[in-house]
């Protein structure tokens, strides 16, 4: 008789609030409405950077979806549109590559054919035929059965492109609409994309360099007038026929002042391979740095002939946005600059203070490497050097997790600390009882650790990393004791090795969530040098010092978790 199944295990609360969560995004996404994950994560400040995390990919999945559903649900045609004789190289347009009720006249202009079109809106080339001039018209994809959000980003774009007037931004000539189908109409760049000419492979570093610094100057330009582009891509920059980029497609433009923009806070807007991480996690305090990072997104795309993030699908391109470092180029590339390299990398930092203070600056230090003068860059001094070190990475929100479980682990490291110097004092030198004292202590304490933490919610990567270093500092630190035993040396002979093996994990904390974590690195350290010399109080001394590594910052991390959730 086969045995009864067992009964599932009921998910952990911390689960079933996120899940709770990411239901409530998802039927906003449903409903056409953009969730606001900023007011998502004050209201479960325990699962804030869950939530940022997998609601921006929520929103990804569900924008992919749709775009795929709009353009399956467009219905063909087999008429043909009579357009005046254009050279061979130009393709007539027939009415079944136009959308569903699409005309071949559009108030004052004739369409001639597409040129493109994105999740929004297609381009054609048209002739203003009172004018009798080239232009290029777009109109919504849907038409007049565009969602509002659509009406209101294509009208965004259009009163964005119309504010700027920079010999490196398409101009806006037109606005209107005709027969329920909203348009607007600018210059027509005889050319190609800046996506077609990568197509090729990278660009030799002058030339990539040359490309891109007209480029940042014009996102400058747009930036002193209030305007973010939000969606920079080597799709929406167009080289004329000279060479010349020409920046185009603001319909994510948001304007600064006043924080005016189509989007509700917290909504994920961009492309994922050069979406900056803060436009990924859906945050709403995004400015110029975001189009600085896509800046730097696009430079490195020049320089290796791939975009720094790229994954089978938006989804998991989104996620290593968030998570993931880009390679340096020249692991890709090896023929990459490696003063451009530089560039592209300060551009991709993830936090928004250690990029270029502005899109003008990056264009000076373009400028610089073409003229062989020194990079801003290169030249950052000893003080920002050490602001840099000992910053925050984008993983440091994880901490709030484990704040108060450092605490009290603390307390247990003062707890065992103690217990092994009062055996050593009470002249206790079997290395068995410190083998199980410090193998079963911290055993028994580490499950109950991580089942605590588990309860708290769910566990990300990064975590996983740390409690991997911390388990095999526990292990190292028990073995030391048998190694003791092996080699016939005097129980606690080798302690100071303790305080080596935790300054190590100290410092590897430091590369992955604070470099706070060095100043606890080399307290550590320093710590075994006085193990050493001082070897009948030693162990006690480990004790406290490490207790208070762990009992600062985890005092500091569990009230910055108490004040989220207060407000």
């Amino acid at each position: 008789m086969s045995p009864p199944e067992a009964a599932p295990l009921p998910p952990r609360a911390g689960e079933e609030e996120l899940a709770a969560a990411l239901d409530e995004i998802a039927q906003r996404l449903r409903r056409g409405q953009a969730p606001d994950l900023d007011e998502a994560a004050r209201r479960r400040p325990e699962l804030a950077s869950e939530i940022r995390a997998l609601g921006g990919v929520l929103f990804i999945a569900e924008e992919v979806g749709r775009a795929a559903r709009s353009r399956a649900s467009l219905p063909a045609s087999s008429e043909t549109v009579s357009v005046p004789a254009s050279p061979p190289s130009e393709r007539q347009l027939a009415l079944s590559d136009l959308d569903a009720g699409a005309p071949r006249i559009v108030g004052d202009y004739e369409l001639v054919e597409e040129v493109g079109r994105g999740g929004m809106g297609i381009v054609y080339r048209a002739r203003q035929r009172s004018l009798d001039r080239v232009v290029a018209l777009k109109m919504l994809l849907r038409g007049e059965h565009a969602s509002g959000t659509e009406m209101a980003r294509f009208r965004a774009e259009a009163e964005a492109a119309a504010r700027l007037e920079h010999p490196n931004i398409t101009p806006v000539y037109d606005v209107g609409t005709w027969n329920g189908h909203p348009y607007f109409t600018m210059r027509f760049v005889e050319g190609t994309t800046l996506a077609k000419r990568l197509s090729g492979g990278p660009l030799p570093p002058r030339e990539a360099a040359s490309l891109l610094l007209p480029v940042a100057r014009a996102v400058q330009y747009a930036h002193e007038r209030g305007v973010l582009h939000r969606d920079l891509k080597p799709q929406n920059i167009l080289l004329d026929r000279d060479g010349v980029p020409h920046v185009s497609d603001f319909g994510l433009a948001k304007r600064v002042e006043g924080g005016e923009s189509i989007t509700e806070s917290g909504a994920v807007v961009g492309t994922p391979s050069y979406m900056s991480p803060e436009q990924a996690a859906g945050r709403g305090d995004v400015g110029p740095a975001c189009d600085v990072y896509s800046l730097g997104a696009i430079l490195y795309h020049l320089l290796t002939g791939r975009p720094p993030f790229q994954a089978a699908n938006p989804v998991d391109t989104l996620l290593s946005v968030l998570q993931q470092d880009p390679l340096p180029p020249r692991l890709l590339h090896p023929k990459a600059d490696r003063e451009l390299e530089l560039i592209a990398l300060q551009c991709l930092q993830k936090p928004t203070d250690l990029r270029y203070a502005s899109a003008g600056a990056l264009a000076d230090d373009l400028q610089a490497y073409l003229n062989g003068d020194p990079l801003a860059a290169r030249s950052s001094g000893l003080r920002r050097l050490v602001a840099r070190a000992l910053r925050e990475t984008h993983h440091a929100s994880i901490l709030e997790n484990w704040g108060l479980l450092w605490m009290w682990h603390s307390l247990v490291l003062i707890a065992l600390c103690t217990l092994t110097n009062w055996l050593q004092w009470k002249g206790v030198e079997q290395p068995g009882v410190y083998i199980a004292m410090w193998t079963l202590g911290f055993g028994a304490w580490a499950a109950i650790f991580w089942a605590l933490r588990r309860r708290g919610g769910p566990i990300t990567f990064v975590e996983k990393q740390v409690a991997h270093v911390w388990g095999a500092s526990i292990l190292a630190s028990s073995l030391l004791f048998l190694v003791e035993m092996l080699l016939g040396l005097k129980a606690l002979t080798l302690a100071p090795v303790l305080a080596l093996i935790g300054g190590s994990v100290f410092f590897v904390k430091a590369g992955i969530l604070t470099g706070a974590f060095y100043v606890q690195a080399g307290v550590t350290f320093l710590t075994a040098i006085v193990m050493a010399l001082l070897p009948k109080v030693g162990i006690s001394i480990f004790g406290f010092v490490s207790a208070a590594c762990f009992f600062v910052p985890g005092w500091k991390y569990h009230r910055q978790r108490m004040k989220s959730r207060a407000s």
